[in-house]
C-alpha cells in the first residue's frame, strides 16, 4: 500500500513540561540520546514516509533550525494556536498535504516497537472502503507514566467507543494515527480538536484502532520523561534504535 506523507504536530506549548520547556520545545527534549522529535522521524522514514510537514509555534525557530538539514521537511508556522484538527485543516487549506491517506503524529509521541513494526501495522490494518481513521491505542496498564482515567473502552465483542465522563477506560491513544481526507470534509474554519473528527467517524462506523504490542510512553510531565529515560539506561524495553 505505501502511504507516503506524515504531519508532525509540534505547535503546543508543552506547560505540564515546564520548567524544561522553558526555553526548549517539547519535541526537541532529549530521550535515549536524541531530541524526541528525531525518533520520530526516523519511525517515519523506516516506514517509508517520503514527505513530512511539521507545524510549529512555540520556540518555532528551534523547530525550523533543528529540521533545516532533514530532506522533504516542511515547517508551516501557526501565528496562532489552531488545536490538531485546525492544523491539519489549515495545512489542506495551503495544498501541503494529498488526496490519499497520510500519518498524523504527536511530536512527543515514543514508542518501541513490538514484535512487528507499529507504523505498517497501521497500514495493514486501514481500509479505505470502511475507514477514515485508525487510531493507535496503547494499553493503560503497560504504559510507562501515569495514565489518568483512560481514553477508549473496546471489549473483544463490542466496539471501540469513548470513554464516559466519570468513567475509566483501559486504553489510551497513543499519538499515532492513520486518516483519510474525507476525515477532514465539512471541518470548522476556527481552531478544534481532531476529538470532533474522531466521535464523528465513530458514530459513523468508520473509526478503528490497533493496539500497540510494544512499549509506550506518555511524556506529559519531567517526572514522565525522566521515567522513560530510567527504563532506556536500564534496557528494560531492549533496542529502540
Amino acid at each position: 500500500m505505501g502511504f507516503d506523507t506524515a504531519v508532525i504536530l509540534s505547535a503546543g506549548l508543552g506547560t505540564r513540561m515546564r520548567p524544561l520547556t522553558a526555553a526548549t520545545p517539547k519535541p526537541l527534549l532529549p530521550l535515549g540520546g536524541k531530541p524526541i522529535l528525531a525518533h520520530t522521524l526516523e519511525r517515519l522514514r523506516e516506514a517509508g514516509v517520503k514527505r513530512i510537514i511539521v507545524n510549529a509555534h512555540y520556540l518555532a525557530d528551534q523547530i525550523e533550525e533543528f529540521l533545516r538539514p532533514y530532506e522533504n521537511v516542511t515547517v508551516t508556522r501557526e501565528g496562532e494556536l489552531q488545536d490538531t484538527g485546525g492544523a491539519i485543516t489549515a495545512m489542506r487549506a495551503k495544498g501541503l498535504l494529498p488526496e490519499a491517506p497520510f500519518y498524523v503524529v504527536n511530536g512527543d509521541s515514543y514508542w518501541v516497537d513490538g514484535p512487528s513494526p507499529t507504523l505498517p501495522r497501521l497500514e495493514r490494518s486501514f481500509d479505505a472502503a470502511h475507514n477514515d481513521v485508525v487510531l493507535l491505542l496503547a494499553r493503560a496498564a503497560g504504559a510507562v507514566a501515569e495514565t489518568g482515567q483512560g481514553d477508549f473502552h473496546w471489549p473483544r465483542d463490542g466496539e471501540l467507543r469513548r470513554r464516559d465522563e466519570r468513567d475509566v477506560a483501559p486504553y489510551l491513544y497513543a499519538g499515532v494515527q492513520l486518516v483519510s481526507p474525507a476525515l477532514f470534509s465539512a471541518s470548522p474554519s476556527e481552531p478544534f480538536s481532531m476529538n470532533l473528527l474522531w466521535d464523528r467517524a465513530l458514530a459513523a462506523g468508520r473509526g478503528d484502532a490497533i493496539v500497540h504490542d510494544g512499549i509506550w510512553f506518555q511524556l506529559t510531565t519531567p517526572e514522565d520523561l525522566a521515567q522513560a529515560q530510567a527504563a532506556l539506561d536500564a534496557r528494560e524495553v531492549g533496542n529502540t534504535t
